[in-house]
């Protein structure tokens, strides 16, 4: 049975092969309010083991780690124990790691040289159960759709979407947040977090990122058509 978060703290786990590096993103998170790290370690398999069974609500994974890497990891956890989010940090902006990574339910991607209050904005973020990108990842998510292959600008939906749904999943696809869609499309906060849920359920996806790479792949929105 999974543990019981009585403390209504965000229960996190970190799994880093450089002991420095773990001890300090630990560090940072466990000094903050609301925030409370329940365990770490050193590779991915144990990393999988300590997700099954503390099931924190945010697993904070590196991505190169001996064994088994921080993507495979992400993939077992998120098949395993869907309710976990995990949230990958690398030194390495490499697009394989990238795709990977949001293939396998990952529902954060950041890299090391973020400043540390931008993981603890993700780590809450990801427990709230939305998605963050690092800027230069969202970049080069963007490129990569630009230059592969795909369905023509303003092709169906990928599922049966409303005009108005189809509408705010393009821009959740062009990474705008919920109050910037509200502002564009002349709607509600609250109006467009219900469409989104809508369309993360019409799709069956997990969050915002997954929803944004089925519209890249759809051909609904292709790089720099308006």
């Amino acid at each position: 049975m999974a543990p019981t978060n009585r403390s209504g703290a965000i229960r996190v786990t970190v799994a880093d092969d450089q002991p420095i590096v773990r001890a300090g993103i630990a560090a940072i998170l466990a000094a903050e309010p609301g925030l409370r790290v329940v365990d770490q370690c050193g590779d991915g398999e144990t990393a999988v083991r300590q997700a099954l069974d503390l099931r924190p609500d945010v697993a904070v994974l590196d991505v190169r780690m001996p064994g088994l890497d921080g993507v495979a990891a992400t993939a077992r956890v998120t098949a395993a124990a869907p309710e976990v989010r995990v949230l990958l940090l690398t030194s390495f902006g490499l697009d394989e790691y990238v795709f990977g990574a949001l293939r396998a339910g990952a529902s954060g991607f950041l890299l090391k040289t973020a400043e540390p209050q931008r993981v603890v904005d993700a780590v809450r973020v990801v427990a709230a159960g939305d998605a963050l990108l690092d800027p230069a990842v969202t970049r080069r998510l963007i490129d990569h759709y630009a230059a592969a292959p795909g369905g023509s600008p303003g092709s169906a939906p990928p599922a049966t979407l409303t005009p108005r749904e189809t509408e705010v999943l393009v821009q959740v696809a062009r990474g705008r947040s919920n109050a910037e869609i509200a502002r564009e499309l002349s709607l509600s906060p609250a109006t467009v977090k219900d469409h989104v849920a809508v369309i993360l359920r019409k799709l069956n996806v997990r969050d915002r990122v997954q929803a944004a790479i089925a519209a890249y792949e759809t051909g609904l929105v292709r790089p720099g058509v308006r």
